[in-house]
Formats: C-alpha cells, structure tokens, sequence
C-alpha cells in the first residue's frame, strides 16, 4: 500500500447520500486493490457546526462551509457530490473547469439543459466523470447484463421495471426537498424512476426511445418540514404545496424492438425499497428484486425459474468479500461503484455511467413529464 498513490477525496453533502458514500470511501481500500489510495481529505456542508460533526463522525480530515472553496483546494482531487439535484450542475462544471475528477450523485441533473451543460464540461475537462446509479453495481444486476452480452437471454422482447416504496404514504409527513420540484427536478419520476431507466438500458444494452405515460401526485399538500436528515423529518405548524409526483407509469420502446413497462412509486404500502426489473427474450428470462438482492432468478428455455444465489467468488465484485452464502448489503454497492472510477482514474479509462449516460436518462425523464401533461401522448426521446 505504500508504494501506491495517494488521491484526495472532497465530498460536499453529508446527510443520507453522503454518509452512504463515506462508508465507502472508508472501505474500498480494504476490500478491493485499488492503483490508487483514497484520502478522505475535506467534507463541505454549509452549518460549521454540524459539519464538523459529520466529519468526524464519517472519517473526514477537514471540512470547509463553502463547496467553491473545497474545489480550489490542491489536496483534493477528486469531487464527490452529495446534494440535491439542484446544485448537481453547478458544483460539477466548477469541479471539472478544476481539473478534478467528479462523481455525482443520480439524476445527473434536474433537468436536460443542465445535463448538457455537465456533459459539454465533462467533454472539455481533462478529469474524469461518472454519475452515481449505484443499482448497476449490485452483484445479481451486474450478472444478469453478463446473462444478456452472453446471449442467453436471446432476443429481448419484454422489459418490466418497478420502484416501488411507501416512504410517504403518511398525509403527515413533512414536505422536505425531494417534493419540492425547485430542488429536487421531479418526484418518485426523478428519484426512484431514474433509477429502473438506468437498469433498464444498462441490462438490455438498449435505449429507451419513446414513451406514454401518466403520472400523479396523491397527497397535495403537507407540513413544512421544521428539521430533516436523511429520509426523516419533523413536521412543523404550516403546510406547504407538494410540487412533484408522487407515482410515475409508463410504457415505452427499447432501441432494439423491445416493449417495456416503468412503475415508480412512493406510496406503495408495504414495499420498502423494492426496485425489480424482469426481462423477457426469445431463450430465456431473467428477474430480480433488490429486497432480495443477493438472488437473480433464471428461466432457460421454457423451464420453470431457477434462484441463483449470488455469493460464489466469480459473480460481479463478490470474490472480494466473504464465502459463498454469506450475503451483501446495499452499502456494498456504493464500494463497488467507488472501486469501479478510481480504476478508472488510475487507468485513464473511461468511466461507466458517464454523464453521457445520465443526459439520456434524463431526456427519458423529460419525455414521461411532456407525455403526462399531453395526456399520455406517444413521446420520442430526443437525442
């Protein structure tokens, strides 16, 4: 390890997004053997106080109360960014115009001009760029990609993607930044739906080109939120305006001929972070739920569905971790993410999902919200 070269890390956000990577910041080194060191050099929020805290907390050497100030810094190389969607763009070109590299969190942006702008960035800037979909490093996602490059799957016919949780079906539930579409972009569209078009694409190896869709928002208004961390808060006396989705439908076409079905949703009761993705092709089948995340389920030929349980040490990432049987955990997948871009940053490869990637789905997302308040007319995505 000594003999390696160590590359500052400067994460701005701490809250859940922040905490989620700084575990793997904290363990990637000692699990994966990395090219490069990372040194968790400076954690930027804007409460010194509270900063200070988390920094300590997480294993930060350093905070600074201003992002700007975290980019110029000579001990950082790389930017991780943690915040709402809103800051996504600003904090990213500023890194990139830096020559850092940039790792930022999903959707890219909040909305398609931003991501354009990060893209052109990107495209100019020497560093390298990755958006975080985090679901793409789960081990069973990961192998059911290898599944369809193999052919085993033949050709892709069916795609059924759900996101399905009921984080705020309480009325009373505060109304905190992620339902508030000036911050957040979108709602369960934007912040779960993101995420099954990523798989989607990732898995099939296809685009989404076209969409019909309908979307609601259940729960109008709710109390301002008097303090929030993470995904909790406590509500307050007054009520605000709820100003983004609460569910997202859609169906759409693949770039290769495929028919798919989208479901994102914050208000299904019972389902805590049920994030599935079915796919259906001339040979065969594949599913997968990530409230059972270490199982992808297989159907050949015909033949019935068969669990695969992945844990053995040549699935995706696992032969760096514990013995066959011996299950991984949401956190897992932020490690395999950070291992993937410092292997990339050490290499000078590029990054995989680019923010190419994630102006694509965000395009996808802009052609559900056209189609929703069009009536659910037939979308194009736009290149």
């Amino acid at each position: 390890m000594s003999d390696r070269t160590t590359i500052g890390v400067g994460m701005v956000g701490y809250a859940f997004m922040g905490r989620v990577h700084s575990q793997a910041w904290r363990s990637v080194g000692a699990f994966f053997d990395l090219p490069v060191t990372p040194r968790m050099a400076v954690l930027s929020g804007r409460s010194k106080e509270r900063t200070e805290a988390a920094a300590a907390q997480l294993g930060w050497a350093d905070i600074e109360t201003d992002w700007r100030e975290l980019v110029k810094r000579d001990d950082v190389q790389i930017v991780d960014i943690c915040t709402p969607g809103d800051s996504h763009a600003e904090i990213a070109i500023a890194a990139l115009q830096a020559g850092k590299h940039v790792l930022c969190e999903k959707p890219l942006a909040n909305t398609v001009a931003e991501a354009q702008a990060m893209v052109a960035a990107a495209a100019a800037a020497p560093g390298k760029s990755m958006v975080a979909f985090n679901y793409r490093r789960v081990p069973a996602i990961a192998l059911a990609r290898r599944y369809v490059e193999e052919g085993r799957l033949g050709e892709i016919r069916h795609v059924r993607a759900q996101y399905l949780q009921d984080w705020i079906v309480d009325p009373e539930f505060p109304l905190v930044w992620r339902l508030q579409k000036d911050k957040a972009g979108a709602g369960a569209l934007g912040d779960i739906g993101s995420h099954i078009v990523d798989a989607a694409q990732f898995v099939t190896g296809q685009n989404v080109v076209g969409v019909s869709a309908l979307t609601e928002t259940f729960i109008k208004e709710r109390p301002l939120a008097s303090e929030s961390a993470g995904l909790g808060a406590t509500a307050s006396a007054e009520k605000g305006t709820v100003t983004v989705d609460d569910a997202a439908l859609f169906i759409g076409r693949l770039s290769g001929g495929a028919v798919a079905s989208f479901e994102a949703t914050r208000f299904a009761n019972g389902r805590k972070n049920a994030m599935r993705i079915e796919i259906n092709g001339s040979l065969g089948s594949l599913a997968f739920d990530f409230e059972a995340m270490n199982e992808l389920w297989f159907s050949a030929n015909g033949g019935g569905f068969e669990r695969i349980l992945v844990t053995e040490p040549d699935h995706p990432y696992v032969g760096a971790w514990w013995p066959p049987g011996h299950g991984l955990g949401y956190e897992h997948t932020f490690t395999h993410e950070i291992r993937d871009f410092l292997e990339a940053v050490a290499t000078g490869a590029d990054p995989t999902p680019s923010f190419a990637d994630g102006l694509r789905v965000q395009r996808v997302l802009e052609a559900v919200e056209r189609s929703a308040a069009e009536g659910s007319r037939y979308t194009n995505v736009e290149d």
